[in-house]
């Protein structure tokens, strides 16, 4: 079996109660995985927080923040943190940056006039930061006058755009070191988001999905069918554009009166295209589908009452 150690992460789930979030992070390591996730989402927790407690509780397992909205955060202080976190766990950080969700940013009052340009000055500004250059930047977002970090991280994080759309992902391959598509992320999603990339360097692809894992596939189908009810909200619709059921989901979303019949009308198949859920042996293959597709790292976020004890199940797909 192939030992996938290195390139299966884990999401901390974003709702976990206080006291459960570093004993979720130490098992995660303990069962085995070398990576784990951390999510910003208005009203939960923020992304540095979590990165630095959980960096600090586990040793040595790489943890990656997916992801700061850059409207929130001015570049160079942004620089400032992510280098403290690359500074004191060195080669262990990965950092995503996007847009955030449109309708959080609005209520914040962080949504710029042209997202798309924001995001561009903002990557290429906190990457030459860390990097150790100083910086005179007058961009329509982006100024900085003469700005530098006075101790640079020897080993330079990684810096992923959170990103969906085409002319999205087109900025992401011009300008940042990967790439994190949010779930539900399909063979057939991840092969038009890399044509949409068009990265002229290696670059990253980070893809979450909802998943279950039972010796009972249906059963691992029931706890994985909650976790699509926003899969037909048109936010989403380029995740599933490119599959052959992509009329028959937005029809189907269109007859149901909520996201919860949505998600329980969802014939078992497009349940099992649109997340991993299934015996191990399904989920493996699911998995295999998705890096010859291209992706780097495959983040798993798990379903049902009890993420941690989903840790041990989850564990047998390394």
């Amino acid at each position: 079996m192939t030992d996938r150690t290195g390139v299966i992460g884990v999401m901390l789930p974003r709702d976990l109660p206080r006291d459960q979030v570093l004993p979720f992070a130490r098992r995660a390591r303990e069962v085995g995985f070398k990576q784990l996730w951390v999510v910003e989402d208005l009203g939960f927790r923020g992304g540095i927080a979590q990165a630095a407690a959980v960096l600090a509780a586990t040793g040595d397992i790489h943890v990656g923040i997916g992801l700061l909205p850059v409207g929130a955060r001015n570049a160079a202080f942004a620089a400032m943190e992510c280098a403290t976190l690359a500074e004191l766990f060195p080669g262990r950080i990965s950092v995503g940056v996007g847009h955030g969700m449109p309708h959080w940013m609005r209520s914040a009052g962080a949504w710029p006039p042209s997202p798309l340009g924001l995001l561009e000055e903002y990557v290429r500004a906190l990457r030459a930061l860390l990097r150790g250059e100083r910086l005179d930047v007058e961009g329509r977002y982006v100024r900085l006058s003469g700005v530098a970090l006075e101790t640079p991280p020897a080993v330079v994080p990684d810096i992923l755009a959170g990103v969906r759309g085409p002319r999205s992902l087109a900025v992401s391959g011009r300008v940042a070191d990967g790439t994190i598509l949010a779930d539900p992320v399909t063979p057939e999603y991840v092969r038009a988001a890399l044509g949409q990339v068009a990265a002229p360097r290696p670059h990253r692809l980070v893809a979450y999905n909802a998943v279950a894992v039972d010796a009972d596939a249906d059963r691992a189908l029931r706890a994985a069918r909650p976790a699509l009810a926003w899969v037909g909200e048109p936010d989403l619709a380029a995740h599933v554009e490119p599959l052959p059921f992509a009329d028959g989901l937005a029809a189907l979303r269109a007859r149901c009166a909520s996201r919860e019949e949505f998600a329980q009308r969802l014939p078992d198949d497009w349940v099992r295209r649109l997340t991993l859920a299934g015996t191990p042996a399904q989920v493996r293959a699911r998995l295999d589908e998705l890096f010859a597709a291209g992706v780097t790292s495959a983040v798993l976020s798990p379903v049902g009452p009890d993420p941690a004890a989903a840790l041990d199940t989850l564990a047998a797909l390394l």
